[in-house]
């Protein structure tokens, strides 16, 4: 009798050796299970070094030559458990739309029951199944890579996102980017698995198993205490900057669309006045904030741009950054962009833009477009299959549709020199690599411009929230997050929280956020872990696939010539 199958008679409770498809069922549901309850904002982090495990021996099971339940595949296994995750944690998505929430949670449990199928594959064909747990490593970290990237980009699930609530254990990510908690994360759960299974393989030998639980606990443990070494030794020395961050708290369904733009910048501007009792530097405002048809080669035409414009002539000092929807006609032989969009009444093409406007003493007005836009809201593949689909992007309110976004960074530049803000929009503030991108282009500071009122007060916008916190470290940059609805914050260069504000209600707050001059390793080479993986996916993948043509060559000729 086998290794394999002693292992799962044990496991399981029942009579024969072969493992139930119901036991398959429950393990691949309980590591769902497993990584939804160690997702934030609520959940308990510690789980999800060991939520792979159940799934881990599903693999291993149906990976053994001997087992002759084919009946239900790895595939539709794996699909199970990462569509429970992804439905328990951004089921939220449902508030803003039903055909998002379903392509969200139906395509990314695809995507990754796709790669860990791959991997199961590849395990089989290089080892027999009998090793090769580290390219699930390297096959993961390629797919979060790839997905910070494409069209179809949801990398909300990025297994080192789950520790944006404990950010003093990972303060190390200032070297990794958050592909280093999920080399963690994957490598914890092999280790478990491993433990696991020698112990009911083999029986509990005292020293076997003290060995492998110090090498587990050493694994949990030192990433921990350098991330403690870290924290503690983060200074702040930069220089000084007074920041006002307004949480005006329109509702983004109705309210920010239907009352008048002027409406809009008087309640921005009367909450920031209640904390101007002394000189401020920035005033940050959300995302989307002024809603009038700003046309870029005319922005001095704009009511909403000269209002701004006024209450700054007798503030020289200060400097406003605030989010809007804009336009500018579509260059002659640019039609054919996937961006470009026909006006109803004539032949001519315009684009329309998410962008953060800096707003100042000077004749310039300073502008970024997002250009990380939401896939099914802001943006639609540009694959020529799914060009027809560019007509029904969701509408959150708004502009909708593709929109055209930069090719570099822009940040803006305050006119006394000292401040360079980095303005990272909304959905952007998920990407690491992106916002690094702003720091290698000379940003000290990071305001972050969003409107999280979509979902309504589910975990969506707090999860989005702790994304700041990653950016934070990664970068080393001191952030001012405004958000509509909340949460709106400040975080230190550290990842400390303060001042957040409560949701659904309007707010203003002001604290001095100290800049960062310097670039971290991760911001000066970006996800490079990303890149070496891909790197060695492709070698391990191509590898797989000649040994199974190999091997299916030799069975085709032995069952020729027997």
């Amino acid at each position: 009798m086998n290794s394999e199958r002693i292992i799962f008679a044990y496991i399981c409770p029942a009579k024969q050796l072969e493992m139930k498809k119901l036991h398959l069922l429950a393990l691949s549901l309980l590591s769902g299970l497993l990584l939804s309850a160690a997702w934030p904002e609520n959940g308990f982090v510690p789980l999800i070094f060991i939520a792979w495990v159940p799934l881990f021996f599903v693999q291993d099971y149906l990976g053994s030559e001997a087992i002759k339940n084919k009946r239900i595949s790895m595939f539709w296994l794996s699909f199970l458990t990462f569509f429970i995750w992804n439905a328990l944690t951004t089921w939220w998505i449902w508030n803003s739309t039903a055909i998002g929430a379903i392509a969200a949670l139906g395509l990314n449990s695809l995507f990754m029951a796709t790669i860990f199928w791959l991997f199961h594959l590849s395990k089989k064909a290089l080892y027999d199944n009998r090793k090769g747990w580290l390219i699930l490593i390297f096959y993961w970290l390629s797919w979060e890579h790839f997905h910070l990237d494409w069209d179809l980009s949801w990398p909300w699930l990025n297994l080192g996102n789950v520790f944006g609530t404990k950010h003093t254990w990972i303060q190390w990510y200032e070297y990794t980017g958050t592909a280093g908690g999920t080399v963690w994360i994957l490598l914890s759960n092999i280790m478990v698995f491993h433990l696991i299974k020698s112990l009911v393989q083999n029986g509990f030998r005292r020293k076997y198993f003290a060995f492998r639980l110090l090498l587990i606990s050493l694994l949990w443990l030192f990433p921990v205490f350098i991330s403690g070494y870290i924290y503690s030794k983060v200074s702040e020395r930069g220089k000084q900057a007074e920041i006002i961050v307004v949480q005006p708290n329109f509702d983004p369904y109705t309210e920010q669309y239907e009352l008048p733009p002027s409406e809009i910048i008087d309640r921005n501007l009367s909450l920031a006045m209640s904390v101007m009792q002394r000189k401020a530097d920035f005033i940050v405002s959300p995302e989307s904030a002024i809603q009038e048809n700003i046309w870029e080669d005319r922005l001095d035409e704009s009511p909403s741009l000269r209002q701004l414009k006024s209450f700054i002539e007798d503030r020289q000092d200060l400097s406003v950054v605030i989010g809007a929807s804009t336009f500018s006609m579509v260059p002659q032989g640019m039609e054919d962009d996937h961006a470009a969009r026909r006006f109803r009444d004539y032949d001519k093409y315009y684009f329309a833009y998410n962008t953060a406007f800096f707003i100042d003493s000077t004749d310039v007005i300073q502008k970024s477009h997002k250009s990380k836009l939401t896939p099914g809201v802001e943006m639609m593949p540009s694959w020529r299959i799914l060009k027809p689909l560019k007509n029904y992007a969701i509408d959150l309110g708004g502009t909708v549709g593709t929109l055209k976004t930069d090719d570099e960074r822009a940040v803006f530049r305050h006119h006394n020199g000292q401040f360079v803000v980095a303005p990272v929009i909304c959905y952007e503030s998920v990407y690491g690599e992106f916002v690094a991108g702003f720091i290698r282009n000379g940003a000290n500071l990071i305001f972050v411009i969003t409107n999280d009122g979509w979902w309504g007060n589910t975990p969506g916008h707090r999860q989005h929230f702790y994304f700041s916190v990653l950016r934070a470290i990664e970068t080393r940059r001191s952030i001012a997050r405004s958000a509509n609805t909340g949460i709106s914050a400040f975080i230190d260069q550290r990842g400390d929280v303060f001042q957040a504000t409560p949701y659904w209600e309007p707010a203003v707050i002001r604290q001095t956020l100290i800049t960062n001059d310097e670039m971290t390793f991760y911001v000066r080479f970006g996800d490079y872990l990303g890149r070496i993986s891909t790197f060695a996916s492709v070698i391990f993948l191509l590898y797989a696939l000649v040994r199974y043509w190999i091997g299916r060559k030799k069975e085709k000729i032995i069952n020729q010539t027997g």
